[in-house]
Order: structure tokens, then C-alpha cells, then sequence
């Protein structure tokens, strides 16, 4: 019997409450969340919507899910990966449906347009901030100018590889090995004339919007929670891309006779103490140009890149590596649920992500697979090396995670009984 408010009968409301949280669960899919936490917000809103029996399966790919046990399901896949502006809608989407400030009509209507949506920058904008972000990291990662100025020009050749890729689908599918290839060819040749230093180290910065750190992290988080198909399926995608950047660094070693202590992990540091600030701010703008974040969202994504390299560091110097990497996990975490503890409008997802960049996973692993394959003498140390600062960063998520959740539940339970006093 149809309902008297909407004139539609249960089984179509049912549908396009399925349909919704479907097209919401895809979405933040494409965004690079952990599939639990996918599950639980999704589950959330379910509930919200009269519906907290349903059912959800997150994938890397796409989502199962049914209203309640035994009944009908449906399944969406995912097309393709968000922006961060996009992410951050999905966000903003998420936040009205928990407190009713918009329709399931309307909500449907959002997803389905978000695809389309346009970058709030032009092309030429969002090249400078890809060239800016490969220069932040240079000035982070290794601040010679010789190498900083390296990773001006390798980004301008892998932003081109990168557009012309998006042309055709061969050269998308050979990036990864032709762009490491490419550079590496020019850097080596570059260390061999003595114009620069630490050539293996300066290689990451110009590929780094390439590296699939964010990937292996957020695998490495959902082995640990449990999610074992969802984070070995990335795990294998990203250690996949990985061998394919070291692919084309090895074979551009072995084309030019690089002798090894060449291919050590030396870091340079020439330029001053102002070096580390100035990357964080280009790193920021730089993210800012290509992923179109709005303006009210940079302030937020600094602040959190900041949190995350003062723990990183202090780690680094107080420890080692690992406590580092544990610590800016951990910090960058704490930071974004900060965040959004001040402003429960902003996203949490959004303001975290380009930490990524900053402890490196994947680029972490692309010097690890390359020293395993030049020098096998120390490729047992290299292998639990690389293996310990990637599972820091993903314990640290976990920690960070599981601290802010306390953290809320106790502040819930303090509003609470304020109320009841009042």
C-alpha cells in the first residue's frame, strides 16, 4: 500500500534507500577509505534513515549491501577515484543525512553529479600545483638545490607523461616504468657528471603523486582490523605498482653501469633550516591547486601537515625511523579528528590524506625493492626494514584512531550528563 506522505509504496522507498546508500558507500570507496570504517559510517546512516539492521560488504572495488538479513541486495562499483574536493562533498553529503538537513531524493541527485563535476582550478593551475607538490617534498625529502631543482624538471616530464597517459591507454599502463625510467636515466647520468648527490633519493619527489603509499598504508590498516580481502587485494595492487617504479629504476641502472654506492640512501642537505617550513607550504598550496580542496579547507591541511612532520621528526631524532613514522601516523590521525571536532562540517578524510606524502610509505618501498634488487647482501636487513616503518604508520593509524574514538565517547558522555544536570 502506498505511503500517504510520499505517495510510493514501501518496496520503491526501500529501493531508493538501497540505491542511496549504495551510490554513498561506492563514493567514499573512491575516496581511499579503510572499508570499516565504511561499513560502520554507512551502517550510521542506515540507521539515521529508519534502517539499522542493513547489511554492508566494502570492497576496493565497489559494495554489496541489503537493508536487512534476507532481503533484497544490490551492488555498485566503483568507476573511478575522487578528488579531494569530491571526497570532501561525499563528506558534506554523509554529515546532512546524519542530521536530516537533506532528502534521500536529493542526496541521490548529489552522488550522481558528483562524477561530472568540473575542477574548481584549469588545467594549467592544476599542473603548477603538481609541480609544487613534487617541489615541497624535494625540500623535505632532500634539500640540495641541485636536487630540488631536479624535481622541478622530473615533475614537468612525468606531468606530461601523466597527460599524455590520460590520451592513451598504453602509455597509462606503461607509466609507472616509464617514468621511473625516464628520470632515472636523467639523474644517474646527472650524479655521474657530479651535478648532484643522493641520486636514488632524489628520483621520489617528481614521482610521488605516482606512489602508492596512501594504497599500501590504508592495506596494511585493514589487515589489521581484520579485513583480510579488502586489504590484501591492495596490499598485492600497490606492491605491484611499487615493482614497476623500481622496474624502470633498475633497468635505467643497468643501461647506464650505475656502480652501486650510487644507489645508496643518501640524504642531502644543503639548504638551510627554512628548507622544511617552505616545503610544507608548497606542499599545501601545491595540493591545493591540483586536488581543488576549497580555500576554507588549505589552513586545515597545513595545520595537520605540520602536526604530522613535528612528530615525524621529533621521532626520527629522539628514536629512529619507525618511532617516527609511528608518531606522524598517529599525529596526523589526532589531527584530523581534531579537525573535525572544531568543525564537524569540515572533512576529517580530506584534511588527512595529504600526510601520505609526508611519510612516505611508498616511496619507502620503491628505495627498499631497488636495494633488494642491486645489493642482495643486505637484503634481509632492508626487507624488515622497509617492513617495520610501514607497519609503524599503519599501528599508528590505528592508534591514533582508537584514541580520538575515546576520546568522543567521553566527551559524548560528559555533554550528556551536563544536559541531565541542566
Amino acid at each position: 500500500m502506498p505511503d500517504e506522505t510520499t505517495g510510493r509504496s514501501p518496496t520503491d522507498h526501500e529501493h531508493r534507500i538501497r540505491l542511496l546508500l549504495a551510490f554513498l558507500g561506492t563514493a567514499m570507496v573512491a575516496t581511499g577509505q579503510p572499508v570499516s570504517e565504511i561499513e560502520d559510517e554507512l551502517t550510521e546512516v542506515s540507521s539515521q534513515l529508519g534502517y539499522p539492521d542493513v547489511q554492508v560488504a566494502a570492497g576496493p572495488t565497489g559494495i554489496t549491501l541489503s537493508l536487512s538479513s534476507g532481503e533484497p541486495a544490490t551492488y555498485e562499483a566503483v568507476k573511478r577515484s575522487l578528488r579531494l574536493d569530491q571526497a570532501a562533498e561525499v563528506r558534506t553529503i554523509r554529515y546532512r543525512l546524519l542530521r536530516d538537513l537533506v532528502s534521500v531524493e536529493d542526496a541521490i541527485s548529489d552522488l550522481l553529479q558528483l562524477g561530472s563535476r568540473p575542477p574548481r582550478y584549469p588545467l594549467w593551475l592544476a599542473n603548477v600545483g603538481w609541480v609544487g607538490i613534487a617541489t615541497g617534498i624535494a625540500l623535505i625529502l632532500q634539500p640540495g638545490w641541485a636536487n630540488v631543482a631536479f624535481a622541478i624538471l622530473g615533475s614537468l616530464i612525468v606531468l606530461g607523461l601523466y597527460r599524455l597517459g590520460q590520451r592513451y591507454h598504453l602509455v597509462a599502463t606503461l607509466l609507472p616504468t616509464l617514468a621511473a625510467f625516464i628520470l632515472a636515466c636523467l639523474v644517474f647520468g646527472a650524479a655521474d657528471l657530479g651535478l648532484l648527490e643522493g641520486p636514488l633519493r632524489t628520483l621520489l619527489p617528481p614521482l610521488a603523486v605516482l606512489l602508492p603509499g596512501a594504497l599500501i598504508v590504508t592495506a596494511m590498516s585493514e589487515l589489521a582490523a581484520g579485513d583480510m580481502m579488502a586489504g590484501s587485494a591492495r596490499l598485492i595492487f600497490g606492491g605491484v605498482q611499487v615493482l614497476l617504479f623500481t622496474l624502470g629504476i633498475v633497468a635505467a641502472a643497468r643501461l647506464l653501469a650505475v656502480p652501486p654506492s650510487q644507489l645508496s640512501n643518501v640524504r642531502v642537505s644543503e639548504i638551510g633550516w627554512w628548507a622544511a617550513p617552505l616545503g610544507l607550504v608548497l606542499l599545501s598550496l601545491g595540493v591545493g591547486l591540483l586536488e581543488s580542496p576549497s580555500l576554507r579547507l588549505l589552513p586545515w591541511i597545513f595545520l595537520v601537515l605540520v602536526i604530522a612532520f613535528a612528530a615525524q621528526t621529533l621521532g626520527q631524532q629522539v628514536a629512529s625511523t619507525t618511532v617516527g613514522s609511528f608518531l606522524g601516523a598517529t599525529a596526523a590521525t589526532l589531527g584530523s579528528y581534531l579537525v573535525e571536532a572544531i568543525r564537524p562540517e569540515l572533512p576529517r578524510l580530506v584534511v588527512f590524506l595529504p600526510a601520505f606524502w609526508l611519510l612516505v610509505p611508498g616511496s619507502l618501498g620503491v628505495l627498499t625493492a631497488t636495494a633488494l634488487v642491486i645489493d642482495t647482501n643486505s637484503a634481509l636487513q632492508t626487507a624488515i626494514d622497509v617492513f617495520a616503518v610501514v607497519s609503524a604508520i599503519s599501528l599508528g593509524l590505528l592508534v591514533g584512531s582508537a584514541v580520538a574514538h575515546a576520546i568522543q565517547r567521553v566527551l559524548l558522555r560528559a555533554r550528556r550528563l551536563r544536559l541531565r544536570a541542566s
